[in-house]
């Protein structure tokens, strides 16, 4: 039986994509290049990933399929077939965003004959070993490197130290926490969980102090309306090795959700124009089908669980 939070965490997502979906060409390149898209590339990547994750998982019907599907066919047509992500990866190799957008692809089966060969030369640079990435980009390079295959160019991955390096591998003062760091916290969670398949790639201590103030910092940043931050606090939640979730968040993000599937990225007023309602609320989105995807997935998967 299905319970109300995988009832919720399905409806928010089938909203969500559904907008996404029906606004999706708002997003396109329009050019050969990425000289002055930055964003425009950054929301193709978004949209690719949270459309894999669907993909990825076993609880999607036919109807999510096809348009999470369409999602990645016209991001990986606007990329030109990964060519630009090619390009990129060979004029800056020393920026991560073209394999971190490569690897959704791969989780989804698509690749590039030249980005697989660049990819364990790039890895293998001393370069790339010292560029001064924050921590939690460090993880996410090494999950890249997992997810296409490549995680062995550099020999074993040290995740125990990469973990300790990040803020919440540390297990600071949680009282301490920031806007920017809340978002540190949750992908360093993201990553280390490969976006919760792996929940046990969480350390113990890890799980037993987001079990302890992941509740308080979610109820902290619903009180201010950053919805966009709550809902990655709630895919943190469904990546614990048991699945974290109340109730009462889920249906609070369902009411602030727009009946076109839009979801706002906070609690300004949003604009009536179609260009800035999906250029201000694309990632928040993506964020809520990553969220119900994930949450969907788990609860199925642990069907005892209502909430923790």
């Amino acid at each position: 039986m299905i319970t109300a939070l995988a009832q919720n965490a399905h409806d928010i997502r089938s909203r969500a994509l559904n907008w996404l979906h029906a606004h999706h060409e708002l997003g396109a390149l329009e050019g050969d290049g990425f000289a002055g898209k930055g964003e425009a590339y950054k929301a193709l990547q978004e949209s690719a990933l949270a459309a894999s994750l669907i993909l990825r998982g076993g609880f999607a019907g036919s109807s999510e399929r096809r348009l999470a599907r369409d999602l990645l066919d016209f991001a990986w047509q606007q990329l030109k077939g990964g060519a630009l992500l090619y390009e990129r990866m060979l004029r800056h190799p020393l920026t991560t965003d073209a394999l971190e957008g490569y690897a959704h692809f791969v989780r989804a089966g698509y690749r590039h004959p030249g980005v697989e060969r660049l990819i364990p030369h790039l890895a293998a640079m001393n370069t790339a070993q010292v560029v001064e990435h924050v921590p939690n980009r460090r993880l996410a390079v090494a999950n890249a490197l997992r997810i296409t295959g490549h995680d062995h160019a550099l020999g074993v991955p040290d995740w125990q130290t990469l973990t300790r390096a990040t803020w919440l591998g540390s297990t600071p003062e949680p009282w301490h926490i920031d806007w920017m760091t809340g978002y540190f916290v949750t992908h360093t969670v993201f990553h280390l969980t490969d976006w919760g398949r792996n929940p046990k790639g969480l350390p113990g201590d890890l799980v037993t102090y987001l079990e302890c103030w992941l509740p308080v910092w979610t109820d902290i940043w619903v009180e201010s309306c950053q919805w966009d931050l709550v809902g990655e606090l709630l895919i943190v939640g469904s990546c614990l090795p048991q699945p974290y979730g109340e109730i009462t968040d889920w249906e609070r993000l369902a009411k602030t959700q727009h009946a076109d599937g839009l979801m706002p990225r906070d609690g300004q007023p949003v604009d009536d124009d179609p260009v800035t309602r999906f250029h201000d609320h694309q990632h928040t989105a993506v964020v809520a089908i990553i969220a119900g995807t994930i949450a969907l997935t788990r609860a199925l998967e642990t069907p005892t669980l209502e909430s923790a």
